[in-house]
């Protein structure tokens, strides 16, 4: 049923956002269905909300109907045993994503082991593409099934089919189009993590590169590091009221590679473009931890992620985000893209 009058605040990592016109909670598949496509054919602005990880929502909030993804449901016996020693794990678009990541853990199903910590809700994962040490979804992706909003339709999407990349989809690409419904990850079984990709979770893990380590052991280094980072929600951290990483690592042409100083980093990309460091850009154009600009800052513990210290306002944060974007362009000749979703704002 519609809820009047929520604060979006309360439902956001970043703990901004004013009210909502219409609030409904969809328990189940056919009432979010119902709320999406009603307001649709009445004309009435959506917003999809799942855990609220990847948005900045003005303090005016959002005139219209803000439609909250509930359901819940982990089905690995659909269609069960896969060819490759694997299992196929249908999971709800309101499920927790640690919570699954927990699950897969437990049960010995390898490949989001990386993966844990992350806030948000399974739904988002495959619109952003999500990612972290060394793992995206898309690796793990078999199926994704939307309600198609244009067509008005179910409409499933084969992992080849959803145009993954670097934080992106052909679901980020056509935004608000498809109402992700549910996702099935494939995932191999096993007692060890898949081979260790990334150099810092290597060094934690007192291993190298490339070696595979007990799927358990994997998963508490990384909740280990991303706590260190304030990556882990806790309600008594301020550095963790974020929206996560604010800023996309940039993809840059070989000419604005060559134009960085020497030891900034440079991973060259399959398709020619060279790929850097957001956070080694924004430290070295003398944004550092807990740079701060009223009710904001840069977290204290890691310089991508953009705070609420307590009682800020959305235009508060908005205005550090582009002291940091101008600043980074000014000295690097780099644009910035944010990361999250805005909500009646602009950058």
């Amino acid at each position: 049923m519609p809820e009047p009058s929520v604060l979006l605040r309360d439902h956001t990592t970043l703990r901004l956002g004013g009210p909502a016109a219409d609030y409904v909670v969809a328990l189940d598949e056919a009432t979010l269905v119902e709320a999406v496509a009603s307001a649709d054919e009445a004309g009435i602005p959506v917003l999809v909300l799942g855990g609220g990880s990847n948005l900045v929502v003005s303090d005016a909030g959002f005139d219209g109907r803000v439609v909250q993804v509930a359901t819940r449901g982990v089905d690995d016996n659909d269609p069960g045993e896969v060819a490759c020693g694997g299992v196929d794990v249908v999971v709800a678009a309101g499920e927790r994503w640690d919570d699954l990541v927990a699950i897969a853990v437990d049960r010995g199903w390898t490949g989001i082991e990386t993966l844990s910590g992350i806030p948000g809700s399974v739904g988002a994962t495959p619109i952003q593409n999500v990612g972290a040490y060394g793992q995206e979804v898309s690796q793990t992706i078999a199926r994704v099934r939307t309600f198609d909003r244009l067509d008005r339709c179910h409409r499933s999407f084969a992992a080849t089919d959803c145009g993954f990349g670097y934080r992106h989809s052909r679901f980020k690409a056509d935004p608000g189009r498809h109402v992700v419904l549910e996702v099935t990850y494939q995932l191999p079984r096993g007692d060890l993590g898949a081979p260790v990709g990334y150099a810092e979770l290597a060094r934690s893990l007192g291993v190298e590169a490339g070696q595979r380590v007990p799927l358990a052991d994997v998963r508490s280094a990384v909740l280990a590091l991303r706590a260190g980072k304030g990556m882990v929600l806790d309600a008594a951290d301020h550095d963790t009221w974020s929206a996560g990483s604010f800023f996309t690592n940039p993809f840059l042409s070989t000419e604005q590679a060559v134009g960085l100083p020497d030891d900034a980093p440079r991973w060259p990309q399959p398709d020619g473009t060279v790929k850097s460091s957001a956070a080694w850009l924004i430290e070295h154009a003398g944004f550092g931890k807990g740079h701060a600009a009223g009710r904001v800052s840069l977290s204290t513990k890691h310089t991508l992620a953009l705070t609420n210290r307590g009682g800020a306002s959305a235009d508060e944060l908005i205005a550090l985000a582009r002291e940091v974007r101008d600043g980074v362009e000014l000295r690097f000749g780099v644009r910035l893209v944010n990361e999250p979703v805005l909500v009646g704002l602009t950058l």
